[in-house]
C-alpha cells in the first residue's frame, strides 16, 4: 500500500501526531511520502522582513498567493530550508529514514509557469504579471518509486520546476505551486491513497457544525454537494482532491490532524473520504483488502479512542 501524506502549514496544525503514525505505517510494510506546504511560516518570515504577503481572487472565486520575486525567495528559503529540514529531522527522531525533496530536486514535480493571473479586485476582472508560480503537470514517480525501494520516506515540499518559452528557448526556474495540489500530483503518480490533513474534521455541510461531516463521496452528485459545501481554504483542497482522483489515486481524505492516529485514523474511515466515481474515474474495485467495495482499510483502523493498533 503507498499513502501519501500531506501536513498542512496552519498554525493549528501540530504535525506530531501524523509523523507517528508515518513511523508506524512504514513500520507495518507501508510505502509512505509526506508531502507538506508551510504558508504560515512564510507569511511570518515577510513579516518579519518588513514585507506583506499578498493574496488575490480569482474569477471563479478561489483565493490565492500572489508570488512576487520578493516571496519567492521567501519560500526557497522557508519550505526547502527550515521546514523541510525540521520535519525530515522530526521522522528521523521516530525512525523513519525519511529524505527531504523539493520539487525543483531530481526534477521532481515539473510543469508550465504562470506568470501572469487573472485576478477580481474591487469588483474589476484584470491581469496580474509577476507571479512566480506554477502549474504542475509531470511528476518524476520513477525518483520516488526508486527511493520508496530503497527504504527511504521521502518529504515534499514546493517549490516545483517551471518551464517558460522566450525566444524560442526553454529556461526552468523554481516556482511556487499550492502544496495540496502538490500532493494531489504526487498521490495520482503513485496511484497512492492520500490523506489530507487539516485543523478541521473533514468538509462540513455546516462549517460551525461538526456534526454535519460528510463522510464518503462516491458519485458525481455526492460530490457536487461537496463542492457547495466547501468553503474558504476547503474549496482548494476539494479541488485538489478531484485532481488526485482522476491522476489515478485510489482515494482521498480529508481529515483532522489533531484527532489521534490521524493518519491511521483516516485510513480507517474518518474524516470526508472520497472515491473515483465521485469524478467520474472508473478504476479497478478491488480494493487493498480484496474486496470489491471501498470499505476501511483492513488492519490500519483506528482502537478504541482512536489510538493505532
Amino acid at each position: 500500500m503507498t499513502v501519501v501524506v500531506k501536513v498542512g502549514g496552519a498554525r493549528a496544525v501540530d504535525p506530531g501526531p501524523a509523523l507517528t503514525d508515518v513511523a508506524h505505517l512504514t513500520a507495518n510494510g507501508a510505502d509512505v511520502v509526506v508531502v507538506h506546504g508551510g504558508s504560515t511560516a512564510v507569511d511570518d518570515t515577510l513579516d518579519a522582513l518588513g514585507e506583506s504577503p499578498r493574496y488575490v481572487e480569482t474569477p471563479d472565486g478561489v483565493v490565492g498567493r500572489f508570488t512576487d520575486e520578493t516571496t519567492m525567495e521567501v519560500f526557497e528559503m522557508v519550505l526547502p530550508g527550515k521546514l523541510n529540514t525540521d520535519l525530515v529531522a522530526d521522522l528521523q527522531d521516530v525512525g523513519v529514514n525519511a529524505l527531504g525533496l523539493s520539487g525543483v530536486d531530481g526534477a521532481l514535480l515539473t510543469g508550465p509557469r504562470t506568470p501572469a493571473v487573472k485576478i477580481v479586485e474591487d469588483g474589476t476582472k484584470r491581469i496580474e504579471r509577476g507571479d512566480h508560480s506554477g502549474r504542475i503537470t509531470d511528476v518524476n514517480a520513477d525518483l520516488l518509486s526508486s527511493l520508496l525501494a530503497d527504504g527511504y520516506t521521502p518529504v515534499v515540499t514546493v517549490p516545483m520546476l517551471a518551464s517558460e518559452e522566450a525566444a524560442g528557448e526553454t529556461t526552468h526556474l523554481a516556482a511556487n505551486a499550492d502544496a495540496d495540489r502538490a500532493a494531489a500530483a504526487v498521490a495520482g503518480a503513485l496511484d497512492a491513497h492520500l490523506v489530507a490533513l487539516t485543523d478541521v474534521p473533514g468538509v462540513l455541510e455546516d462549517p460551525d457544525d461538526e456534526a454535519t461531516l460528510i463522510e464518503s463521496v462516491a458519485t458525481p452528485g455526492g460530490f457536487e454537494d461537496l463542492e457547495a459545501a466547501a468553503e474558504g481554504f476547503m474549496t482548494r483542497k476539494v479541488m485538489a482532491a478531484a485532481e488526485a482522483l482522476e491522476g489515478g489515486a485510489r482515494s482521498v481524505t480529508v481529515a483532522e490532524a489533531s484527532a489521534n492516529a490521524p493518519v491511521v485514523a483516516a485510513l480507517g474511515g474518518r474524516g470526508t473520504t472520497i472515491l473515483p466515481g465521485a469524478v467520474g474515474v472508473d478504476v479497478d474495485p478491488v480494493t487493498d483488502d480484496g474486496s470489491t467495495e471501498y470499505s476501511p482499510i483492513q488492519g490500519f483502523a483506528p482502537g478504541p479512542g482512536g489510538e493505532s493498533p
